[in-house]
């Protein structure tokens, strides 16, 4: 494939073609993030550059684009960044690449730290495996005075939330540090939320390719019924939460009524609140340390 001598919407329509003939999901989307990557023009400067002529050099650049996307690979994984709660994150092939469902877990954050007038004092907050940062970062954006402690296993998705909290300003309130779960924080902590790894280990092979064949493994893989995770980092959440505090996770599909059992097995009273994904999914489930 080649898009020598081509106009950028011209490229932008063949590439679409390309993606489309192929079976590519979102082949339109996909193709105008590829194109304005390579010419280093939003959406608006497309429009307005759509008679200038590719490069020979953005020509290369693009096919080798279009080559990764036709074989599976993620426009996220190929530009090496993605956008979430509307931040730009770098991404790495230690780290997830943060999606739409998971800003469920943000909403009701932000929603039950309003309700309880939390949101305009200083807090600690914790986000349990925190890969990119995405989510941590997210809440931090929205809550000025908070300070935040990022934990994950994998010192290179530590090294990637590091630099996303410079290159948002963030880097003064935030915290990384190199743990399974909370085994290396001290509390207490006002919130404290994760988005563990809770697919099933024998679902794996059936997960799309763009998540299978892209996303780290210890990301997704939750154990036999996909609870490893949550049977891990609750206990220690229920301990360092401050009376009154909030542990919120993200859910797999018919995982809350388990992920529930966990909280109040170790004391927390589970929230009647919590948030769904546009499939109606139950997604965002919370926990709360009742004071004594």
């Amino acid at each position: 494939m080649t898009f020598a001598g081509q106009t950028v919407e011209t490229a932008r329509r063949t590439l679409t073609a390309r993606l489309k003939s192929a079976a590519i999901d979102s082949p339109e989307l996909d193709s105008r993030m590829l194109v304005g990557a390579v010419v280093g023009l939003d959406l608006t400067g497309m429009i307005a550059a759509a008679d200038r002529r590719i490069s020979s050099g953005e020509s290369a650049r693009l096919d080798r684009f279009a080559r990764r996307r036709l074989a599976g690979e993620p426009v996220a994984r190929i530009l090496g960044q993605w956008e979430f709660w509307g931040l730009p994150l770098q991404l790495s092939k230690a780290t997830l690449v943060p999606r739409p469902d998971t800003e469920t877990v943000v909403e009701l954050a932000l929603e039950t730290l309003d309700a309880d007038g939390a949101s305009i004092r200083p807090l600690r907050i914790a986000d349990l495996g925190t890969g990119s940062g995405a989510i941590l970062l997210a809440l931090l954006s929205e809550l000025r005075a908070a300070h935040g402690f990022g934990t994950d296993i994998s010192e290179s998705a530590l090294q990637i939330a590091q630099a996303n909290a410079t290159r948002l300003g963030l880097a003064d309130r935030t915290t990384f540090v190199a743990c399974n779960y909370a085994a290396g924080l001290s509390g207490p902590f006002d919130l404290i939320i994760s988005n563990p790894p809770y697919i099933k280990s024998a679902e794996i092979a059936q997960l799309a390719p763009e998540v299978r064949d892209h996303d780290p493994l210890a990301a997704l893989d939750g154990g036999a019924d996909g609870l490893d995770g949550y049977r891990a980092l609750v206990p220690q959440a229920a301990g360092l939460l401050a009376p009154g505090a909030v542990l919120i996770v993200e859910s797999g599909q018919g995982q809350s009524g388990d992920i529930e059992a966990l909280m109040t097995a170790t004391g927390l009273v589970p929230e009647s609140t919590s948030r769904t994904d546009l499939a109606g999914i139950r997604r965002a489930v919370a926990g709360r340390k009742m004071p004594r």
